[in-house]
């Protein structure tokens, strides 16, 4: 559906492929939930690519909490995939200030943190997900298609 992406020094680039079943000069006709995903690991970012991009829309990646509030705002994604630890504004603050400014977009937090200090300080904020980067391969999509239908899901290493 997208030609390969190519990574900017804080942003992915998606370009859809013209050839592909619904696009158009205008984009691509899409009935597939929109992902925007943070993280300032590039790899990161890749492998969640792959792993989400025969399911989802993968709309845009950024590398830092501010483009994160900015590109959320611009692009009105479904859900967004964020770290906690990112320069500029941590994942728990871009949340915040994207809560307080109307987004209806859910929120999954995919991290390397295990605490459960964390996990409530991003449920605070509203996340429905919480996901350790350890079980990414399992828990992922899981997390997200329950974010979706508007229910909670948390890793099993992490406890409340």
């Amino acid at each position: 559906m997208f030609e390969s992406p190519s990574f900017g020094q804080d942003h992915l680039v998606l370009e859809p492929k013209l050839d592909a079943p619904g696009a158009t000069k205008m984009g691509l006709i899409s009935n597939q939930p929109r992902v925007l995903l943070a993280d300032d690991h590039w790899p990161i970012i890749e492998r969640v690519t792959v792993l989400l991009e025969s399911s989802f829309e993968i709309v845009g990646a950024v590398g830092n909490g501010t483009d994160l509030v900015a590109e959320a705002q611009k692009l009105q994604p479904d859900l967004i995939v964020l770290d906690i630890s990112m320069p500029g504004l941590t994942g728990i603050e871009a949340a915040r200030q994207l809560r307080e400014a109307g987004s209806t977009a859910k929120v999954i937090f995919l991290t390397v943190h295990e605490r459960v200090e964390f996990v409530n300080a991003c449920l605070a904020e509203g996340a429905l997900g919480y996901v350790v980067k350890s079980r990414m391969a399992v828990d992922l999509i899981p997390a997200i298609r329950e974010a979706l239908c508007g229910h909670r899901f948390i890793s099993p290493p992490v406890s409340r």
